[in-house]
This record gives structure tokens, sequence and C-alpha cells, in this order.
């Protein structure tokens, strides 16, 4: 390992412009890559696409619910035949748009029932409303006040596409001449996905803009014992771009998670270049530029090294995550924080030969001498009383793992977005008149679901599920067709059935069923709470087996009720999993890297900091969501970071004295005021999370904040105690070993 450093020293003081020249290349490739990165959005970031549920909801998707958009129309009252024509108006001009397949309202079906023409006074109107089964009325007019149009896309639609779609259907509107008192709006999943995209977008370059601004900031105020404060910001500015590009250039989508991943990355990016700008200036105090560079490089190179791996540890514990946007969020982080080590490894010492860096002068400031005394003072005083620190620092982790399991678990995907996104508010309005607008999909397929059996059995599951469940308030399947091209009943004989089948409009029939093979129930509830929506799928799950449809057909229950459902299960069985992994894989790689006893040193205040987690978590009232959920794995990936360059420092001095105190207070005091000062740097890196208008990244980022102040404290409250006690142990046993040596009778004894 020292031999490959030294190669990197070489090479940078020796070959620097054309070192330089190859990282100019680079960046463009880079820039050229950045272009290429894409969002992701939608039920993929939940759940695996090729996981049998994954499959079954794709079909589902694009069968049944296919890329919807809503036309929302408010009105003094839906029935009125003037909103009725306007709304039949529209029907053939928005077909005809580009990337639109069909256009369904209420007026399809008035018009199907009143030998295709629409009423033309109030009273024929009703007479012919009257005839339709609430189930299906409310399908298109949920209250007096509110029409609803369904607007399908073409399937597999490019998000260029899909813009392009909603923007002329939106100028189309905006065109047509909407009758006095009536307001038109869009909403629905392609418009939430759209502009669900279009704020991720704005919010990942505001949370990056706040993370650049705040270290400047940082630098400015804490970092002012170097020459050149700011080169670890320009450091950290380029290695996104590498990552940018690099994420482009591979393809890889960005999620709502993923965004998290950046402020991350700039905190802990920030983080390594502090540490070599911060060696760099202390060598350079005494020594030749190319003797302190070379010196950088060999012993802080392969320490930030080691860190950076742990930390990365933590991150691959991620992709045991059934959850895409976890894993997403694993891999970025990785590519982010090797990214920034890389060009912190070379960017700086790059810098200093170019610029023949010159070191501030001798001593440090004193801001800086306070700073580093005081944690010497601090850390002297923890390893000369090791066992009840010790002990203090377990307990409260002890009641952190306890209280673990009764933190809740929230999956809803409307809490997690703006909470001013028009197709958002909108849908909320929708909600707080009808109920949710999330149904429970049950998809049911098998080789003829239209027999007559088949829609009795519909019809006799529909009617119990009703019956037994509070929180159901309608279920709609293609029998509340059949009943209203029936004069209210079901038909008697096979026959009949297939000939009443035959007089639906395709385009009406379509949204519940699917040639012969396929049907779908949906079921609407009430506005409920995920976990309350878990106990009602299960409830569903249970009567589908006592009551199964008839042989040979099958019924699951589908779409984002059963995605954000599952999720809470997903995440309470993965949590923990992910979180051990973590610590096993840190555990793992610091025994094999360092294969001594000090290597266990950083597991302990670790342990301790994902147990303080929990005890902030409860205390606060936060929940776990599909993000949060990986704050352990991610957190021992954080503390790995700083535990281990104490612990290598003190290695270092500790070569240099026997004696762990004096060992002790001189590597907190050499590298206290860098570990502060990058720990605040990364502090507030992760803060600029709690600036995002997504409540599900602003609540990521206050959770990641605390585990950082705790990853600080663990670094230098904890680590002088747990190393204090090691040598305490290790001189025990000795002592005993030699007493077994020179007295081996009376050991015996």
């Amino acid at each position: 390992m020292p031999s490959i450093f030294s190669r990197i020293a070489d090479v940078i003081i020796e070959k620097p412009g054309q070192l330089s020249k190859i990282i100019l290349v680079l960046m463009v490739i880079s820039l050229i890559g950045m272009t290429m990165v894409t969002m992701a959005t939608g039920n993929k970031t939940y759940m695996d696409e090729n996981s049998p549920k994954g499959i079954l909801n794709n079909h589902y998707t694009e069968t049944f619910q296919k890329e919807a958009v809503i036309i929302l129309l408010e009105s003094g009252d839906s029935k009125s035949p003037e909103l009725l024509q306007y709304i039949d108006s529209l029907e053939e001009p928005i077909g005809n748009l580009q990337y639109i397949t069909s256009f369904s309202s209420i007026t399809d079906v008035i018009k199907s029932l009143n030998n295709g023409v629409l009423p033309t006074s109030s009273e024929e109107m009703d007479q012919v409303l009257a005839k339709i089964p609430d189930n299906v009325k409310n399908q298109y007019m949920p209250s007096g006040m509110l029409n609803m149009g369904m607007i399908t896309l073409e399937s597999g639609l490019s998000d260029e596409k899909k813009t392009t779609a909603l923007t002329n259907l939106q100028k189309f509107i905006d065109s047509t001449d909407i009758p006095p008192g009536i307001t038109v709006k869009l909403t629905g999943s392609a418009a939430f996905q759209q502009q669900m995209k279009e704020e991720m977008g704005k919010s990942m370059g505001t949370l990056i803009v706040a993370a650049l601004v705040l270290m400047v900031i940082v630098m400015g105020l804490l970092f002012g014992y170097v020459n050149h404060r700011f080169l670890p910001v320009v450091i950290v500015a380029a290695g996104l771009i590498f990552t940018f590009g690099f994420i482009g250039l591979a393809g890889i989508e960005i999620s709502m998670a993923v965004i998290s991943a950046f402020p991350v990355m700039i905190g802990l990016g920030i983080d390594y270049a502090i540490q070599f700008h911060s060696r760099l200036e202390e060598e350079a105090r005494d020594h030749p530029l190319n003797d302190a560079i070379r010196t950088t490089i060999t012993k802080t190179g392969p320490a930030v090294l080691y860190a950076m791996m742990a930390t990365c540890m933590g991150f691959v514990a991620m992709f045991l995550s059934p959850i895409p946007m976890m894993q997403g969020f694993g891999v970025v982080s990785i590519i982010g924080v090797a990214t920034c080590y890389l060009t912190s490894l070379f960017g700086i010492p790059l810098i200093a030969v170019l610029i023949k860096y010159k070191p501030k002068g001798h001593g440090k400031s004193k801001q800086a001498d306070l700073i580093d005394s005081g944690l010497s003072k601090m850390a002297v005083w923890i390893a000369t009383r090791p066992v009840p620190i010790l002990l203090l620092v377990l307990l409260v982790a002890f009641i952190g793992i306890q209280m673990d399991s009764r933190i809740p678990v929230d999956t809803n995907e409307n809490a997690f977005v703006p909470p001013d996104m028009p197709s958002k508010t909108t849908l909320d309005k929708v909600t707080r008149t009808i109920g949710s607008t999330d149904s429970a999909p049950i998809i049911i397929h098998g080789s003829d679901v239209l027999t007559l059996d088949s829609v009795k059995w519909m019809q006799d599951f529909i009617d119990l599920e009703l019956r037994t469940k509070s929180k159901l308030t309608r279920g709609v399947s293609i029998v509340d067709l059949i009943k209203t091209y029936n004069n209210g009943e079901m038909p008697e004989t096979q026959s009949e059935l297939d000939a009443i089948l035959s007089q639906i409009p395709d385009n009406v029939k379509s949204s519940y069923i699917n040639g012969n093979n396929e049907a779908v129930i949906q079921f609407y509830t009430v506005k409920l709470e995920t976990d309350t929506k878990s106990d009602l799928k299960n409830q569903i799950e249970g009567d589908l087996t006592l009551y199964p449809p008839p042989p040979g057909i099958k019924a699951d229950i589908t779409g984002s009720f059963a995605i954000f459902t599952d999720l809470i299960s997903d995440i309470v069985e993965s949590k923990d999993i992910i979180t051990y992994t973590g610590f096993a894989l840190v555990i793992l790689f610091l025994a094999v890297t360092y294969r001594n006893i000090n290597a266990i040193t950083p597991i302990v205040p670790i342990a301790a900091i994902v147990g303080w987690n929990a005890v902030a978590m409860y205390i606060m009232g936060l929940d776990y969501n599909p993000m949060t959920a990986c704050l352990g794995s991610m957190t021992i990936g954080v503390a790995a970071e700083y535990t281990i360059l104490v612990m290598e420092r003190y290695l270092e001095e500790k070569e240099k004295t026997p004696d762990v105190i004096e060992a002790l207070k001189n590597s907190v005091r050499k590298i206290g005021s860098a570990i502060l000062v990058s720990g605040l740097a990364t502090f507030f890196g992760f803060s600029a999370l709690i600036l995002s208008t997504f409540p599900i990244i602003s609540n990521f980022g206050l959770t990641t904040i605390i585990a950082v102040l705790f990853s600080l404290i663990g670094a230098v409250a904890v680590m002088p105690a747990i190393l204090s006690f090691i040598d305490k142990v290790i001189h025990g046993v000795e002592k005993m070993e030699e007493e077994v040596l020179h007295h081996p009778h009376q050991a015996h004894k």
C-alpha cells in the first residue's frame, strides 16, 4: 500500500503538467455526462420491477390504470347540461392530441343509455343519470360540484414525450371556451409524477448550492489556520462534477433518495479534503513542499482511504434493501465518496505543486490551538476514567435499541412530496370530497373471467367486503356496467351476459376488463394511514383465501395500495438486517486491514451511535420511511470515518511513545481541530437536506445531522475511552502472562 501512494506522490511532484491535462479531459467528459442525468419517480423506485409483485403491478398499470391524467372540473352543479356538453366537446379533440390514446367521462355512459346523444334539459339528464349505478357515476361525478375526465397516455412514453403531452393538453384546455363558473385543472398519476420530477430537479439544485454555500461559511469561520482555506470547497465541487458525469454516463437514474446522497457526498467529501489540506499545512511548516506533499500522500492517503472504505461498507449494506431507491442511494454514495477521495488525494497536492503552496506560518491560529488543547484535555480526562464513560455510553445505546421497535413506519407517498405541488393540492381537494383516490385494486385473471359464475363471484365478493369492512366506501367492477345495461339486474344465463357485454362501449368497458382473460375490482377507502391500509390489505387477502374465485381463476391485490403497504414490512424486515450487515462488513474490513486488537475499537462508538440515533428519533417523534430506514447503515459508514481517523493518528503517535495517555493527548491535539472542522463541515453539508421541499428528504436531513453530531461525539469522546480501556486490558493480560512465566506454580494454585 505505501508503495502505491509513493508512486502517486512521484507522479504529482514530477509530472504536474501532464496530470493536469488528464484531469481537464476527464472534467470535459464529466460535463458531457452531466447532461445525460435522468430522474426516476413512481412505483419502480419503491419495488423491484422484475419481482413477481413488480411484474403484476406493471401489467395492471399498463392494462387498467395506464398513465392517467385526470381533468378535474369544479362547478356549482356537476349535472348541469351546459357543463356536460362542454365535457363532451373535449373528447374528440383530446383523443386526437399527440401521445393520447383515449378520453372517457360520464358523458360516454349517458350517451350510450340515451341513443348516442346528450339530453338538453336538466329533467331528461336526471332521468338518464338515475339509470346509472352510484358506483359508476361516482367514478366520474364524485360530488355535486366535481366532475372528472380520465385521459390515457400511450404506454412507454419517455419523460420528454410525457411533458409534451401534458403541455399540449394544458394549452388545448386553455384555448377552449370554458363556461362561466367552472374551473379546470389537471391531476392524476402522470401529472403528479411529471411535476414531482420537476420539483426533484429544483430541489437537487437547491440542496447542492446550499451545501456548498454552507461549506464556504464553515471554512471561512473555522479553517482559518491554513493558507487557501476555501481549497476543500473547490475540490468537493470538482468531485461533484466527476460524480454527476459518471452517473450520467453510467445511466443511473436519480430518485428522491439519490438526491439526498449528494449533500451526504459533499459532507463526506469536504471531510477528506480537509484532512489532506490540514496535514499538508502541518507538514509544510517544517519541511520543503515536495517532502510535505510526499508525507501527506503516504501518511494521510492510506488513513483516509481506510476511513472511506469503512464508510462504503455501511453503504454496501444498503444493497440488501428490497427498496430500489435505497439501493440507488448506496450506489451513488459509494461512487460519490470514492470520487471525492480520489479528487482530494490528487487534487490538493497537485494544486499545491502548481501554486507553490506556502503554509500560513508556524503555529496554528489561537482558535485552532484553543480547540486542540481543549479537545486533548477532554481526551485525557476521558482516557483516565474509561469504564464509567463506556458504561454510560452503552447504557444509552441499549435503551435506544429497545426503543427502536416503537418508532412508527410511514410509507405514504403523498406525504413525501412538497405540500404545495399543484397536482398534489388538486388531488387533496378530491380526497377531501370523496375520501382516498388511491383504490385497492384486485386483478382477476384466468382462462375466462367473463363466465356467469365468475361475474357473480365478483358481485358476491364486493358485497361481502363492503358489508364486513367499514373502511371500504365502494367497490367498482364490470358488474356495475352489466347491471347498468340490464335495468339494474344481473343476467340469468351466459347468453344474456354475452349480449349485455356486447352493448357496452369498448372505451367504457376497457377500464374494467381486458378481453376475456382479465378483469379488475377497484375498492375505494376512506382516507387511511399506512399502517391501517396494511391491516386492511391483510384482511382482504384473508377473505380471498376463504372465498376464492371459481376454479381456473386467480385474484391478487396490486397497484400502489399493495406497494406502499408492502413497503412497511419491507422496511421493518430489512432495517435491522441492513444495520447488522453494515456492522459485520465494517468489523471484517477493520480486522482484515489492521489485524490487531485496536481494529475493534471503532465498533464500540459506532454501535453506541446507532443506539443514540434511535433515542433521538423517539424523543423527536420522527418516523421511519423508505429513506430513514437506511439510517443505521449510513450512520455506521459516517461514524467509521471519524473513529478510524482518530485511531489511525493514535497508532501513529503510539509508535513514538508507549504511554497511552500521552499518545492520545498528542493525537487529539494534532488532528482535533481538523476532525472538528471536517465534522462541522459535514454537519452543515448534511443540514442542507433540511431545506428540501420534499418532507421525506428534509426529515432524512434532520436524522443525518443528528447522526453526524453523535459521530463527532463518538470520535472525540468515546474513542479515547475505548482505546485507553483496550490498552489497560492488553497490559493486564501481558502482566498475567509474565506472572505465569515467572511463577508458574503460584499461578496454577
